[in-house]
């Protein structure tokens, strides 16, 4: 049975919510977008990425409508708006409802963006498995296949959804910056050294904190000028939440780097970087973000050494010098 339908005034002030969060979304890219009738519309490109990633914004008929979207893509491209309200046991006027939340015009503009990608993932591959679950005796091969399709999807993702301005705005702050802290957890916390690794062999003055006492000391003594980056795929993790707000309070440009763009670590800074995930068996979201995450600061990285291409030609070729007489001699 359908869902009812909200009265008028809540169902347009939860819809006209929603537009504007995937306004923030399709407008990522340097892509223009598109105003019909007031409404705003997302450019058809990157459309799967920009549902999941709204998911946790929704609620009941609309939640119910995303996951069928989700689940099946290719089915919903080819469904009438009836068809997609009877699968997803809602109504039509909950499709339409959904399509102006996720940046659309009308039903039409969705099936075509729908379409549209997936034609572009099975030319290219990315389909393969995708969503299927891993059993314990499938070959190697067919677990290459599933996880290559996977990070591939994803990478794509997050080069749409990915703000090139914001990118710009976070290498010039790094660039420019006395101190920068890196904060995270986990896997996330892996991630940061590994952006530390990166900056610090281009002579920026960075650290990358796990410990939550000594992170909270070094985002006390920040100063107006320094930077703060803060890594957590969901936007929720307690510790870095608390790191970051500690940054920013003393004055620090602070970045976010999540997969959540209306999640509290992505509300508190000043900056922020999206990411896609494309979760498998054993690789879940948090898992499976980890690529996407270091394709994003490896682009900042270059980025920051753009701007600083003297000093980081300087600091390559001292650091290689440096390092040169442990490495195994050759044969002559």
């Amino acid at each position: 049975m359908a869902e009812p339908e909200m009265d008028g005034t809540a169902s347009t002030a939860v819809a006209a919510s929603l537009v504007r969060g995937a306004a923030r979304i399709g407008s990522d890219h340097g892509g223009e977008r598109i105003t019909t009738n007031g409404v705003n519309r997302a450019p058809v490109d990157g459309v799967l990425a920009r549902v999941r990633t709204l998911l946790p914004d929704f609620t009941g008929a609309l939640q119910r409508v995303a996951e069928q979207v989700l689940t099946d893509p290719a089915a919903a491209s080819r469904a009438t708006i009836v068809e997609l309200a009877e699968r997803s046991g809602t109504s039509p006027a909950t499709i339409t409802r959904f399509c102006r939340a996720v940046g659309f015009d009308g039903y039409a503009d969705l099936r075509l963006g729908i379409a549209a990608e997936t034609g572009r993932a099975r030319s290219a591959g990315w389909t393969v498995d995708i969503g299927r679950e891993i059993q314990p005796n499938d070959p190697l091969e067919r677990v290459l296949g599933q996880i290559m399709a996977a990070d591939t999807r994803a990478m794509h993702d997050t080069a749409t959804l990915l703000d090139l301005g914001e990118v710009e705005r976070a290498a010039g702050a790094i660039a420019a910056a006395a101190r920068v802290n890196i904060f995270g957890a986990s896997g996330s916390a892996l991630v940061g050294e590994e952006m530390q690794f990166s900056l610090h062999r281009i002579g920026i003055p960075v650290w990358a904190w796990t410990d939550v006492h000594n992170g909270l000391a070094s985002a006390a003594l920040s100063r107006p000028g320094d930077v703060a980056l803060g890594i957590s795929h969901s936007g929720e993790t307690g510790e870095t939440i608390e790191l970051l707000a500690e940054a920013n309070s003393r004055g620090a440009t602070t970045i976010a780097l999540t997969s959540f763009p209306r999640s509290p670590l992505a509300e508190l800074a000043d900056i922020v970087l999206l990411t896609a995930t494309q979760a498998t068996t054993f690789r879940p979201d948090a898992l499976s973000a980890r690529h996407p995450q270091l394709v994003v600061l490896d682009l900042l990285y270059v980025a920051v050494a753009q701007r600083t291409h003297e000093r980081s030609h300087a600091a390559f070729q001292r650091t290689a010098q440096a390092v040169h007489g442990h490495k195994a001699a050759k044969d002559s």
